[in-house]
């Protein structure tokens, strides 16, 4: 794998932590509330744009206002993003909600079950 092959990656990962650091300290859209955690980030090969998927914590509506405030706050996410990684041209940003953390959730709560109903448990 070549150097030009893993940029993307890289390019990647620093978004994901400073995606991650300004969701934690500068965001002040109140429509992003409860516990938003940044899982991942990948970029297109030509670094125009960048898929950030998050986990969101709350009810159903708490997940909705949270993903509109997302949505906003992207383009000033996007000079941030610009100017922290030096980048000629910032990536557009997208967020996508990641549901894998819900899922293993949910399938630790089966197997839970399965443990309790088993016979001389």
């Amino acid at each position: 794998m070549t150097t030009q092959a893993r940029r993307p990656d890289r390019v990647g990962e620093a978004i994901r932590e400073e995606v991650a650091t300004f969701l934690a300290e500068h965001v002040k859209d109140p429509r992003v509330r409860g516990l938003v955690t940044v899982t991942g980030a990948e970029v297109t090969r030509d670094l125009r744009h960048a898929k950030v998927f998050v986990t969101v914590m709350g009810s159903e509506a708490d997940q909705a206002a949270t993903f509109e405030g997302l949505a906003s706050v992207a383009h000033h996410l996007r000079t941030r993003i610009g100017r922290a990684l030096r980048l000629r041209i910032a990536p557009e940003i997208e967020f996508k909600q990641d549901r894998s953390v819900a899922y293993a959730a949910r399938i630790e709560t089966l197997l839970d079950q399965i443990r309790q109903d088993e016979p001389g448990a």
